[in-house]
């Protein structure tokens, strides 16, 4: 499970002869899942040109404070709180002397140090410089503040360098540097060794083999979270009723199932092992009594179809609550809040997450939510319409929080 897939990357390059590797560390950060924006200082191009960091990226490169575009008049603004908040970690490879200097000391010179000295992300610093320079007492000290402000140094690795000496000095190379990240990302993951158990889409309750009772949900809400998740360290069952949704995260352990009885049994093989569990799924109330052996004829007419509830998988989960921190959904029309705090105490739930169809763009189908996230103290926090990719992470915040 690669721990950069789906983080957003901000690169800075800066002007040494190492900036030259840049492109392979776009490449691998965009291998393992990441999306990479590249900011440079002017220097840097020298070494590297936008052109191919960009075609790499997919995104425009980014080296001063403005930019002319073409058969406009006026300059645009390359906002660098935007660039710098865009971003989930920043990583500076190459960092030069000049570099580390005006970081160390808040000299904000061009747009890549506007960047840096503008970001709330973790940053992680690869140097590159010459033997000499690197083990300057200046330059030494120098890094060891910007670990004291909360920055990783990679440090400079032994080999041949461009001055024709050899020595340390030599920026680690790029495939160290991705696992580096993988490793610390890895070792600081919020829910690094933990087990979540997620259940996602909809159920089919069968009226003959080929017809069915089901409901709009398109389980994009559920596997947006198991996404979420992974990135966060952890292990993930995702139980997915019939969805077109898909993933090839390998840290996402799928099982498929269709209808409320089938993702009752999957439910209960995990769930006394997980540490959090999150009921998304949009799961039948009730289904047919009966189940017709053969397709019921249109010409014999439909005949009545008795309904009894299906099993509440999700009640059944908070009588058997032990150590899990719990998590429903509720989707509402009116009375929302009140609706979505009884149902909560009712399954003895730790939290759960209001829906309301009267938002819209919200609920079943689409690629956004807006949600209201409740506790068992009944204690609210509302969120605006947004996608579920930031939904998702949105709700493991809270979730994270309440542990």
């Amino acid at each position: 499970m690669s721990m950069l897939r789906g983080k957003k990357v901000l690169l800075g390059v800066t002007g040494g002869i190492a900036a030259y590797k840049a492109p392979l560390i776009v490449r691998l950060l965009i291998k393992e899942g990441a999306e990479v924006k590249v900011v440079t200082t002017p220097a840097a191009l020298d070494f590297v040109t936008p052109l191919t960091l960009s075609t790499l990226s997919q995104h425009p490169v980014h080296s001063t404070f403005t930019a002319e575009t073409a058969g406009e008049d006026h300059p645009s603004w390359n906002n660098h709180v935007e660039l710098a908040l865009w971003a989930d970690l920043f990583l500076i490879a190459p960092a030069t002397s000049n570099t580390l200097s005006s970081m160390a000391h808040a000299r904000c010179n061009n747009l890549l140090l506007a960047c840096y000295l503008s970001a709330q992300c973790p940053v992680f610093i690869a140097p590159a410089m010459d033997l000499d320079m690197y083990a300057h007492p200046a330059n030494q000290a120098n890094m060891a503040k910007l670990t004291e402000y909360g920055n990783v140094i990679f440090p400079a690795q032994e080999g041949f360098l461009a001055s024709g000496l050899e020595g340390k000095g030599r920026m680690m190379e790029p495939e160290q540097i991705i696992d580096q990240l993988q490793a610390h990302l890895a070792n600081t993951a919020p829910l690094q060794g933990k087990t979540v158990l997620i259940t996602a889409g909809p159920t089919y309750e069968a009226i003959d083999p080929v017809r069915f009772i089901g409901n709009h949900s398109s389980g994009k809400m559920g596997f947006a979270l198991a996404e979420e998740a992974t990135s966060l360290g952890a292990k993930v069952i995702l139980i997915s009723g019939p969805t077109a949704q898909s993933t090839e995260n390998s840290g996402i352990q799928v099982v498929e199932v269709v209808s409320a009885d089938d993702m009752y049994q999957a439910v209960f093989e995990h769930y006394a092992t997980v540490d959090i569990a999150i009921a998304a799924a949009a799961v039948a109330d009730f289904k047919p009594e009966n189940k017709a052996q053969q397709k019921i004829k249109k010409q014999g007419g439909l005949p009545e179809i008795t309904l009894v509830p299906t099993q509440d998988i999700l009640a059944e989960m908070g009588r058997q609550k032990q150590d899990q921190f719990l998590l429903g959904f509720a989707l509402e029309t009116e009375n929302e809040e009140e609706n979505a705090m009884a149902k909560c105490q009712k399954k003895q739930l730790d939290a759960i997450v209001l829906n309301s169809l009267n938002d819209k763009g919200a609920g079943f189908g689409g690629d956004k939510n807006k949600i209201t996230f409740i506790d068992k103290s009944g204690e609210k926090t509302a969120f605006d319409l947004k996608s579920k990719a930031a939904v998702a992470r949105d709700i493991f915040d809270q979730i994270i929080r309440l542990r």
